[in-house]
């Protein structure tokens, strides 16, 4: 028999479970990214692990931490994308932060303990979306009977509620009593009538006058110190909740008025401090932090100045994904358990100039592959929206029908490659800018073609019109992003 604080943990892994295994994980990712079959196993395989400690008991439970990941590649290869659709797949809080925006203690700019309370925050949305589509319906019916409310005003009571207090006449207050009570039918018949309509959606289109609650939280400017940064979030709550909540009068449809309702009644059916301590219980074995530019706080030898304080974010990060403690609004958060994915290009640095406790702490590396031909026709065709997707569903609204030829689709690959090779090698990013400048003249005459012209086929004669004499130019800075 489980105990209450058992059935607690279990009803709280369930919130940030996400239960598909590697293959399917794959799958998924498969949809949007090309190639880089190597990245997507191994988070595949940590997302999987996460689940498997969780269904463990003991101390074992404990014990078991998440192994970290680095991934290396260059601009375009797919690092952030990875990132991107993690977050929109797993069941778990996320973020995405930048190693560059920190800086060392005793600096101006953020605190790398804001990544977990940005974490927190993530969590605590998260959670808070869940429980509140919980209690759906019943905020469907509460904010329902509020619109019910406006059409059909409950009313009034005796005009001298004080009359019997202060020896007003009896038989007055019993004429009022009867009036009160020949009302009360006719203002049932009128909700009544009033709610079939909206259960048949007559009303949807209406205008209604109604109170809406107004944020009264403080617009308080702190600086962004390591030491304030946390403060300044904390004394705006605090000043909020002592500030009393206002309310102002908005013309708004039916139809937003029950989802402006629903909202309301929804956040007052829920605990809030039940919502922080699930998700400060989610952030801490669920989290997933994804650190990226990882490579631009690296220190190649032993250099001064600014490489000084890149070396100092270094040693910041490192307590955060060691495991300690941080105190954020919501509670204290311990980071043990929260998975890190870091990733750099590592082009003029490598992960060996990393300091070396923060190297053991990422001991699963990731080598992700230059794009080549291949890939670049894969990117522009395969992936859910592709590129070229993309762009006939663009055109299509003013009514072109786009098509490209195999041939087109090739040669476009082959340049994107050709100029990734000379100039900057910034990875699938190349598509875009060769197939803006290839697609320029059909995007801007499109809505004054004529009926015969909305046909438009793009070969490999089309692009190299449009693209092959500004490849071979030696001037490629308009390709350079």
């Amino acid at each position: 028999m489980t105990t209450d604080k058992e059935q607690q943990e279990l009803r709280r892994d369930k919130i940030g479970a996400n239960e598909q295994t590697p293959r399917e994980i794959v799958a998924e990712l498969d949809k949007f990214i090309v190639g880089q079959d190597e990245a997507k196993k191994s988070v595949a395989i940590a997302l999987r692990n996460r689940w498997r400690s969780r269904q463990l008991t003991g101390s074992m439970k404990d014990d078991i931490i998440p192994k970290n990941i680095l991934m290396i590649g260059s601009t375009g290869v797919g690092k952030t994308e990875i990132a991107r659709r993690l977050a929109k797949l797993v069941k778990a809080p996320f973020i995405k932060v930048e190693a560059t925006k920190f800086t060392e203690v005793g600096y101006v700019g953020r605190d790398v303990e804001s990544i977990v309370r940005d974490l927190a925050e993530t969590a605590v949305r998260m959670v808070r979306a869940q429980r509140m589509d919980e209690v759906k319906e019943k905020a469907e019916e509460l904010a329902e009977e509020r619109i019910l409310d406006v059409f059909v005003p409950e009313p009034k009571k005796s005009q001298n509620p004080l009359g019997r207090l202060f020896g007003g006449d009896d038989d007055e207050d019993e004429e009022d009593d009867k009036e009160q009570k020949k009302v009360e039918p006719k203002y049932q018949a009128g909700r009544e009538w009033v709610r079939k309509r909206l259960k048949k959606g007559e009303l949807e289109e209406e205008l209604i006058e109604i109170n809406v609650e107004e944020s009264t939280r403080p617009m308080v400017s702190m600086f962004s110190g390591s030491s304030l940064e946390g403060m300044g979030d904390n004394l705006q709550d605090m000043i909020g909740s002592l500030m009393p909540k206002r309310h102002r009068k908005r013309k708004v449809t039916v139809a937003a008025a029950r989802k402006i309702f629903a909202q309301e009644e929804a956040a007052k059916l829920i605990d809030m401090d039940e919502v922080a301590e699930d998700a400060v219980y989610v952030a801490e074995r669920s989290g997933i932090v994804f650190l990226d530019e990882i490579d631009k706080v690296a220190v190649r030898g032993n250099t001064g100045g600014a490489d000084v304080s890149r070396e100092g974010v270094q040693r910041d990060i490192l307590p955060i994904v060691e495991g300690s403690t941080v105190v954020t609004k919501y509670g204290p958060v311990k980071t043990d358990h929260i998975l890190f994915i870091a990733a750099g290009a590592f082009h003029t640095a490598k992960p060996s100039d990393l300091i070396p406790e923060l190297q053991g702490r990422f001991p699963i590396r990731v080598e992700l592959k230059s794009l080549r031909k291949e890939d670049f026709e894969k990117i522009l065709t395969e992936p859910q929206n592709a590129l070229i997707k993309q762009y006939r569903a663009l055109l299509a609204t003013e009514n072109v029908e786009l098509t490209f030829a195999d041939s087109a689709i090739s040669r476009i690959a082959q340049l994107a490659c050709d100029v990734n090779d000379e100039a900057e090698d910034i990875g699938a990013r190349r598509l875009h800018t060769l197939l803006e400048k290839l697609m320029e003249d059909i995007s801007f005459n499109a809505p004054d073609m004529k009926d015969e012209e909305r046909k438009v086929v793009i070969d490999d004669k089309y692009v190299d019109d449009k693209l092959a004499e500004i490849v071979k130019s030696s001037d490629l800075s308009q390709f350079i992003l």
